[in-house]
């Protein structure tokens, strides 16, 4: 799509500095090939559902801008999406990485590295070689089924440790996070409680939690399938998803963000198969976000296909932020500018941060630094014409949705550094 020539607006759109508020961590180039690069564009788990993305719009454009950078002409033997593949598989992975990650004019990496393959990528840190003042993001829910497999293993009598494993757990629970929330290399929170049963959390009342004493009555079954698993060995991970105790997992992460001053981000919208979709939209959050008016929520990923839910949201609350992240470079050129434009029909502009999602390979992250940037470019470029907004008033929303927002909402203290 061509926009009109606004200089200013056009040199800010591509080139000013930006803050990658949600991404997680490169694969080690031992594992380089653990993951195809279609999951780049594709959230499928099946390598068939892999394949079939690869004949999408959102495809075809992104094997046009990764070409263009390899310097590869498209030629008659395979499709261009084969021939970037078969190209990237030539490189050096260390060239591949810094000939993607060092175009991208991300100057910080907020990394969410609890995806429980700690062996396949590489440490947060090891990402600020590209020049990104990285930091870590917090996944509570890893954190919670870090703890569970401390409790006590003692199989004469299930039922009568469940109030004592229950206590522990918790308590256990909140002290790591406070830990972690104090940490200065932490910028915050993640629930992907999203993917463990769905957004319609419960209050807390109707939980059972109370002020000063805990009603534990709600979380004892889930709790018994989680300690069953411990105790019989049937599994030798444990992946909480198991009702009640995932929600007071949530609240007790909350609480300790409300009282630390620390952001928590939650998955909503588009997802891995296994994502109840029905229930991914934040506006099954509303209760919630109302309880807790301390704590600040950020909607990741545009809540695609709810975007106009989680914009309302920010419209009304003012502990609510939205990401708009993943829908590049998951979503043809086209979505992309639509839900740019439901982003702005209703969310204060300063309360829109961007991301990439960017995951396990470098062109992740350069496409959705790539397509992001032109997509802001391109609808402001449209309201300028219509008279909305000015040139001036365009650059500032660019520059807080890639910087200033984020700077503000995560504490970072960060000024921006020119960027190529």
């Amino acid at each position: 799509m061509s926009s009109p020539q606004y200089d200013l607006l056009r040199k800010t759109a591509l080139s000013f500095p930006a803050i990658d508020n949600h991404a997680h961590p490169l694969l080690k180039s031992q594992y380089r090939n653990k993951d195809s690069l279609e999951s780049s564009i594709s959230e499928a788990s099946e390598e068939t559902g892999k394949q079939d993305a690869t004949q999408t719009l959102a495809c075809f454009r992104a094997a046009i801008q990764l070409a263009k950078v390899l310097g590869i002409q498209e030629g008659s033997g395979s499709s261009l999406w084969q021939q970037v593949k078969q190209h990237r598989d030539t490189m050096d992975y260390d060239e591949l990485c810094n000939t993607f990650m060092t175009r991208c004019g991300i100057q910080s990496i907020l990394l969410d590295d609890g995806l429980g393959v700690t062996d396949w990528v590489e440490d947060w840190k090891w990402h600020r070689r590209f020049g990104c003042d990285t930091k870590r993001v917090v996944r509570i829910e890893i954190e919670a089924e870090s703890l569970i497999g401390t409790q006590s293993d003692d199989d004469t009598d299930i039922r009568k440790q469940l109030l004592t494993v229950a206590v522990e757990f918790f308590t256990q629970l909140y002290t790591s996070l406070d830990q972690s929330a104090q940490d200065t290399e932490v910028a915050a929170f993640k629930s992907i409680i999203c993917y463990r049963g769905g957004l319609n959390i419960r209050p807390q009342a109707d939980l059972g939690i109370g002020d000063t004493e805990h009603d534990y009555e709600l979380v004892i079954d889930s709790l018994l399938q989680v300690v069953a698993q411990l105790i019989l060995k049937k599994e030798g991970t444990i992946r909480l998803a198991h009702g009640a105790i995932n929600e007071w997992i949530v609240h007790w992460g909350l609480r300790v963000a409300g009282k630390r001053g620390i952001p928590v981000q939650f998955h909503t919208g588009l997802g891995d198969p296994d994502i109840p979709l029905v229930f991914s939209s934040p506006a099954h959050m509303q209760s919630l976000i109302k309880e807790y008016p301390d704590t600040t929520f950020v909607l990741l990923h545009a809540a695609y296909p709810y975007t106009k839910d989680a914009g309302y949201l920010c419209s009304v609350y003012p502990n609510v932020i939205l990401d708009f992240g993943e829908v590049f470079p998951m979503v043809s050129g086209s979505g992309q500018r639509s839900i740019i434009r439901q982003v702005l029909e209703l969310c204060p502009t300063n309360k829109i941060l961007w991301s990439t999602d960017g995951h396990w390979h470098p062109e992740s992250f350069y496409l959705g630094a790539l397509q992001a940037r032109q997509a802001l470019l391109d609808v402001l470029a449209e309201y300028i014409s219509a008279g909305e907004l000015t040139e001036v008033q365009a650059v500032e929303i660019v520059e807080r949705a890639l910087f200033w927002n984020s700077n503000r909402v995560y504490k970072l203290g960060i000024v921006p550094q020119p960027s190529d």
